[in-house]
């Protein structure tokens, strides 16, 4: 039976990236660079024939852009090599029109969106050190905690990651691929509730990294030892950017 098949992918690079800005949830486009890398995302994915059946995307533009760039490809495939080599390329005079495929679905859910960063969005370290230099120093002086005016707290963080994955399980089954594109901090968060960890760990994702997770869902909910078994729920990618340095 094909399990259902997770793809968890961090954003492209942002402007916001660029210029090493607390985005949160403010809008930052992609830059040139971050709309490179989309591309090179896409062309893997489709030469893997990894083709979702459906996609979660933030609605933040950074995010949403980046989906619209893997879409794209995948929504004006080229003729397969069996058709075109049916053409005489000599007598060909126009362009052969991509075959449209199926309408991927897509839903944009809020519950992606990046940490709500309060008073530091949209900020670089050295403007807020500059607004805001006493609560900087704290900050940088304690590992502890420590909430941001303004801020999300890492509860409710935590909650909506939860909601997030509970509403995916829920909905989809085995043999489907899904799609979740998203940002490094609540990344972090939503890998954690996947894997049924009560600590959420530091994951320096990169940039339209891959994480991959593929799950037995009709044993999901199982209580034997089923669920030490690992053949049912598999990592088989994490943190995988290769398409980032690949030279074809």
């Amino acid at each position: 039976m094909e399990p259902l098949k997770l793809l968890l992918i961090r954003h492209a690079q942002s402007i916001g990236n660029q210029q090493r800005r607390m985005q949160g949830q403010s809008d930052f486009e992609l830059s040139d660079e971050g709309r490179a890398q989309a591309e090179r995302l896409a062309r893997r994915l489709l030469s893997e024939s990894r083709q979702p059946a459906y996609v979660y995307s933030s609605p933040l533009k950074r995010a949403a852009q980046t989906t619209e760039i893997l879409l794209t490809h995948f929504l004006a495939k080229p003729l397969p090599t069996v058709v075109s080599d049916l053409v005489d390329a000599e007598e060909e005079t126009e362009p052969i029109d991509p075959i449209p495929l199926a309408d991927i679905p897509i839903e944009y859910s809020a519950d992606l969106q990046e940490f709500q960063n309060g008073i530091f969005q949209g900020l670089t370290w050295a403007e807020a050190r500059s607004l805001y230099p006493d609560l900087c120093s704290t900050l940088e002086s304690s590992p502890d905690w420590i909430q941001i005016p303004g801020a999300e707290s890492l509860k409710a963080a935590r909650a909506r990651a939860r909601r997030f994955m509970l509403m995916l399980l829920d909905r989809h089954k085995n043999g489907e691929q899904v799609w979740i594109v998203t940002h490094s901090w609540i990344l972090q968060h939503l890998i954690a509730e996947l894997m049924g960890c009560d600590r959420s760990w530091r994951v320096h994702a990169r940039n339209t990294a891959i994480f991959e997770f593929w799950i037995d869902r009709s044993r999901w909910h199982r209580t034997d030892q089923n669920r030490f078994n690992t053949d049912l729920w598999q990592i088989r990618r994490f943190n995988d950017c290769r398409h980032l340095t690949s030279t074809s």
